[in-house]
């Protein structure tokens, strides 16, 4: 075949405005990033202090306060939105991959799973206001963890099944060779040889969730005082970070820039507990 000499060089300039075009987009993309990640660390570092941890938030127009009664409801909601999303979340995934592969229902599920993933978080908070706050008369933790389960449970579900999908099929055949039912080959052998991938949903669903705002404003609200009862409107980070940085006390201010810093570390730490976990499924 004769060389195009043309055509070559007309597809290496191609091939340059393409990575120079790519390496610009990435350019500003990490720019833009470390800008925020700077101006946040330097206002919420500057706002750490020995009060953040002991005491609760202030009244408006006082010196002083925390985010005790914020951290620990933020924990305990979270906290209650795992244990209830990561049964549901790892058992749904397992009966997609090695029960209803070829099912009318397991084609719903993905279907609603979809949907789900792609809701805007006010959405699902507006329908548990409906269901679980309207009906009742109040607002609670309880309806708040609701709301985060809503979102975590797909988040779950979906990293469970692609996950197992990646387990080979002759590990299952070897099992089934030996007279295992399905049930314990589901649960001990191909959940898991795929245990790290699921564990990386679970965190990525947990740091997805961590920081949302609209589901809590419509279910949990907020408490000024420190409360550990689940079933009355409970302080958390989020909310408070919301109202505090939009108020017109320095104080308030402030806060609302530790509350932040908090939210963007614990995050951080859990993708990076994310990338550990599935650095190691690769490597195995």
């Amino acid at each position: 075949m004769e060389f195009n000499q043309q055509l070559y060089k007309k597809r290496r300039v191609t091939s340059m405005l393409g990575l120079a075009f790519s390496m610009t987009a990435m350019a500003i993309g990490l720019a833009v990033l470390l800008w925020i990640l700077y101006v946040l660390f330097v206002n919420g570092l500057s706002a750490l202090d020995a009060n953040l941890l002991t005491s609760d938030t202030p009244a408006p127009g006082t010196e002083g306060g925390g985010l005790r009664n914020a951290i620990v409801g933020s924990l305990m909601i979270v906290g209650l939105t795992v244990l209830v999303s990561t049964p549901i979340g790892i058992l749904a995934g397992v009966y997609l991959t090695e029960y209803g592969d070829e099912s009318k229902t397991a084609e719903l599920t993905r279907f609603v799973t979809d949907i789900m993933l792609s809701a805007p978080s006010i959405v699902l908070g507006l329908f548990v206001y409906a269901i679980a706050v309207a009906t009742v008369g109040n607002f609670s933790g309880y309806a708040g963890s609701l709301a985060l389960s809503l979102i975590a449970v797909p988040v779950v579900m979906r990293t469970t099944e692609n996950m197992l999908r990646l387990v080979p099929g002759s590990l299952r055949e070897a099992a089934f060779a030996l007279g295992a039912p399905r049930w314990k080959v589901s649960t001990f052998i191909t959940l898991r040889a795929a245990k790290s991938g699921v564990m990386t949903g679970l965190l990525l669903a947990v740091a997805r969730i961590s920081g949302e705002t609209a589901p809590l404003l419509f279910t949990a609200l907020n408490n000024q005082f420190f409360s550990t009862n689940m079933g009355a409107p409970m302080a958390n980070l989020p909310v408070v970070i919301f109202q505090f940085a939009m108020s017109p006390y320095d104080n308030w201010v402030r806060l609302a820039w530790a509350g932040a810093l908090l939210i963007t570390l614990t995050v951080l730490v859990l993708n990076i507990l994310a990338r550990v976990f599935f650095r190691e499924k690769v490597s195995a």
